[in-house]
């Protein structure tokens, strides 16, 4: 047995198959403490992956892989989802940003391409907004950038209740429904909920969140939002000068996103993801993966 292994190992190096290993980490960033999934080394420069609402960093497992072989991959948890710390206070965007580029310098990193999904791509952008010396591109993958453009046409739409959805009263009428709240996202934004998240992914995301302030932490993504629009609107004063990727799901941004990306960054390459919804790393991996591998590996 252990001969047929280590025959199967060679011949998958052979052919340029290889599995990276990922380890999982915590460290104590802009006074959180953060869970991280860290992999990969090399000279290329390293990249950091930002999970959005319902997800952790669990999400990027299937990308790191692919991105570890040349550089450093960092995928933190939040700081109020998973393994990381679920501290009272606000939750806006410019701060979890904060958050984890003290996570970036700690590690000893300093410019870092970086991905954000859904609520990770409103901290990658203020992050890059904040930091513009020390990101070399950035990736925005279907949700909205608050406080840019015509925004308040995604948020008031009425089927979007959820962003209004937070306080006591909704901590106490989702206390050990998790599932059923989150069933709401995965199976509503999706094009079809039946190649939305896994079994397992459902339940190991609803247990992350089922942990004490963890759906509290989540409302507050989204209580943020006001803040959030008041952050971003003056930084979009100042236009990004990197490289942006923006990746949309057809039935979900559409070219919304790729739109108000254009207001913050003058080189924005947009794709629409044919007949993906939200979840494009879950429902559409093989058109999703290839593009973003081939824009990270850019020079």
């Amino acid at each position: 047995m252990k001969r047929l292994i280590s025959a199967l190992a060679t011949l998958l190096l052979a052919v340029g198959v290889h599995a990276a290993t990922i380890e999982d980490h915590s460290a104590t960033a802009n006074g959180v403490k953060l869970h991280y999934l860290q992999a990969g080394g090399g000279s290329e420069t390293p990249v950091v992956l930002l999970h959005g609402y319902t997800e952790t960093s669990q999400m990027w497992r299937p990308l790191i892989d692919k991105l570890a072989d040349r550089r450093v991959v960092i995928a933190p948890d939040l700081r109020g989802a998973g393994g990381s710390a679920k501290p009272d206070g606000s939750y806006d965007k410019k701060t979890l940003a904060r958050d984890v580029h003290a996570l970036v310098r700690g590690l000893g990193l300093r410019k870092v391409k970086i991905v954000g999904h859904d609520i990770g791509l409103m901290v990658a952008y203020a992050y890059a907004a904040q930091y513009p010396d020390e990101v070399e591109s950035v990736v925005l993958m279907d949700a909205f950038l608050p406080g840019v453009g015509d925004w308040k046409n995604v948020w008031l739409l009425r089927d979007l209740w959820h962003f209004h959805f937070h306080g006591d009263t909704a901590l106490q009428l989702v206390a050990g429904r998790e599932r059923i709240y989150f069933e709401h996202f995965w199976n509503d934004f999706a094009a079809d909920r039946t190649r939305s998240l896994s079994e397992a992914d459902r339940q190991f995301y609803t247990a992350a969140y089922a942990q004490p302030g963890g759906m509290k932490a989540g409302f507050g993504y989204f209580k943020a939002f006001e803040q959030d629009a008041a952050d971003f609107a003056g930084f979009a004063q100042v236009k990004l000068q990197q490289p942006m990727l923006v990746l949309t799901g057809e039935k979900a941004s559409g070219s919304f996103l790729i739109e108000q990306a254009k207001l913050v960054s003058d080189k924005v390459e947009g794709v629409v993801i044919p007949g993906s919804g939200h979840w494009l790393m879950e429902e559409a991996p093989a058109q999703t993966m290839p593009r973003l591998v081939d824009f990270l590996n850019r020079k």
